[in-house]
This record gives structure tokens, sequence and C-alpha cells, in this order.
């Protein structure tokens, strides 16, 4: 990825406890995902694509238009903000991904989403 398409993506994950079931084998953990564009071209979040893996490593792949039903376009120094959500069957687990962005200068380039943990509280130190 050249300096002038470059994407910083930065993510905080939540333990939802009143949507989960630990008895079901169910947790459900919200995230919120920050974009910030820091290159030097403005660029449209084109598909997102995930891979969510659990602690019995059971991978869940997402694929898809955009964000939160947008296609978020960022001018150099912009940022968006979403918060979705993600169940696993396991106490712990992790997500990352990458976003496809188009930057006007017509290249096409992927934003790696780097990996973040997701854990009920206490369960990780």
């Amino acid at each position: 990825m050249s300096e002038k398409n470059k994407i910083l993506v930065e993510a905080t994950p939540y333990y939802i406890e009143a949507q989960s079931s630990p008895e079901q084998n169910r947790y459900v953990f919200a995230y919120t995902i920050t974009i910030t564009n820091v290159g030097a071209t403005p660029a449209r979040l084109m598909t997102r694509h995930w891979l969510i893996t659990d602690a019995n490593g059971k991978i869940q792949e997402v694929n898809g238009e955009g964000v939160v039903g947008e296609h978020p376009y960022l001018h150099p120094g912009d940022s968006f903000r979403y918060t979705s959500a993600a169940m696993i069957e396991t106490p712990v687990g992790v997500m990352q991904g990458k976003y496809q962005m188009l930057s006007d200068n017509g290249e096409s380039f992927k934003a790696p989403i780097p990996k973040f943990t997701l854990s009920i509280p206490r369960i990780l130190h």
C-alpha cells in the first residue's frame, strides 16, 4: 500500500452480557471501529471481509458491501466510526479482516483490520 492510500483501523470490543447466554454457548460482543484516512488521497470503503474465530477454532467468515449500510468516503484526515456486533460460542475469540477501499485516483487497495480479542471480563489477564 502506498503512502497516498493508507487507512488506519482501530477496534474497541465490549462484552454484551444482557444478550449472552453462557449456558447455551452464546457470547455476544459489540465492537466499535474507527477508520481513519491517514493517506494523501480521498477513498471510499467498498466492501468488508471478517474472520471471527472462537476458542474452539470455529471460524465465521463475513463478507459484504460497506459497513452498517454505508460506504463511508474519507478525505485525508477524516475518520468514520461505527458499532456492530458478533456472536461466538466461547467466552474468548478473535476478529480480524480487511476493508476493500477505492481511492479517488482509481486505485483499489486493502485496509487491514488488525486482530483484536473478544473476551468476557476477567477471563484474560
